[in-house]
């Protein structure tokens, strides 16, 4: 592991990024000013999981090495991966992949984790499994099995066609299966099924509004909302989440009164704390001048996603893969993310001649040095070249 974690550094380590977090996240040459969040990038599921895919692929070097899906949602890892020689299999082939493997061959289980019936299968072949999965997110299921266990439905706020969601579902079904889940991604959704709680409704309408990804097999309204306990994708914007159990709780205080909705509902906090840290982190960079906010990371990455979403409140915020997404001062190709889709846009924030602020921050799949690669971009395009920040550094 030690000889691992000496490559991994090597691949994404940044000492600029470093010597920015040692003095107060800021750095400034010239007319240019870069604040970096207090917290950003890689947290320890992230390292952990890149760490044991790195060893697998060295232990099993004379093996076959497959991951489900990809490793984290970013795409310079993930690349790194596919270099090394590990067989990175979609999401759709998942099934037909495994029935090809031997007992020869090893299986890297993301840090997402994955569904039960791909884990039985998987070790039906015989497979050697590493597996990788966040105990952030193993202590979703150990609650939603509680759940299940105890007769309560599991209502999941995430997104249901994300790799950990569908993981966090299939153990809300229970060791027996006989669970029940709803995945619930709004608050328009959470509305809904609040109303239904409290009022009953439309079954058939019901279905109709969550697809049968979004709830166990046999899940019916009428049966299914009495005893919820709620559960959520790790990576999910707290105060959302936070404002989805309130409401639940409330509606199921309403229709049981104060003395039996208190049995008939249960909560945890199962929010990452390293997702919480950086949305916290990037509330408090906000709170200083900023003149343009960069959020780096994979177009995929949820808990990226709601740096934006948290960003672009307040500021223009461009949300870029790598450095290489700053075309010019003014041409920035970005995911926007209500079109749900990549464009370009022209923003006259970074080309005054004047002194200009960019705060810079990254979900916790982001490496340091695609961070580095932004930050020299900035100041390259400003004028100011490597060799100018890293004296300002020294």
């Amino acid at each position: 592991m030690e000889r691992v974690q000496a490559e991994v550094e090597t691949h994404y380590r940044s000492v600029i990024v470093e010597k920015i977090r040692a003095r107060g996240h800021t750095v400034t040459v010239g007319g240019t000013t870069v604040r970096l969040a207090r917290d950003f990038g890689f947290c320890y599921g992230v390292e952990r999981a890149i760490d044991l895919a790195y060893a697998a692929r060295k232990v099993f070097s004379d093996r076959r090495v497959y991951l489900l899906g990809e490793i984290i949602h970013n795409q310079e890892v993930n690349r790194q991966l596919t270099e090394m020689g590990v067989i990175s299999v979609p999401i759709s082939e998942h099934e037909e992949t495994i029935a090809t493997l031997t007992n020869e061959d090893v299986v890297i289980v993301p840090a997402f984790g994955a569904e039960t019936r791909l884990m039985k299968l998987i070790s039906e072949r015989g497979c050697m499994v590493v597996d990788t999965t966040c105990g952030d997110v193993m202590s979703v299921w150990k609650r939603v099995r509680q759940y299940a266990k105890t007769g309560f439905t599991s209502i999941i706020h995430g997104k249901a066609s994300h790799e950990e969601t569908r993981a966090t579902s299939s153990r809300a079904m229970g060791d027996d299966g006989m669970g029940n889940y709803l995945v619930v991604l709004t608050l328009a959704d959470v509305d809904y099924v609040c109303d239904y709680i409290r009022t009953g409704g439309d079954r058939e309408a019901f279905l109709q509004r969550f697809p049968t990804s979004a709830r166990s097999v046999g899940f019916d309204p009428d049966l299914h909302l009495t005893r919820v306990g709620v559960a959520n994708q790790t990576t999910m914007l707290k105060s959302e989440t936070e404002e989805v159990q309130r409401r639940l709780q409330q509606a199921v205080l309403d229709r049981h009164g104060p003395e039996e909705g208190v049995k008939n509902f249960q909560v945890f906090d199962t929010i990452c704390g390293a997702t919480q840290e950086r949305q916290d982190s990037l509330f408090g960079l906000l709170r200083q001048p900023l003149d343009v906010l960069l959020v780096v990371g994979g177009y995929n990455s949820s808990n990226t996603t709601h740096l934006v979403e948290i960003g672009e409140q307040q500021l223009p915020t461009f949300f870029i893969r790598t450095a290489e997404c700053l075309k010019s001062l003014e041409q920035i190709v970005h995911f926007d993310l209500h079109l749900k889709a990549e464009k370009e846009s022209y923003s006259s924030k970074l080309a005054g001649e004047g002194a200009v602020t960019i705060g810079i921050t990254a979900g916790a799949s982001c490496p340091n040095n695609l961070i580095e690669d932004t930050v020299l971009r900035v100041f390259g395009l400003r004028g100011i070249d490597e060799a100018a920040v890293r004296a300002e550094l020294n």
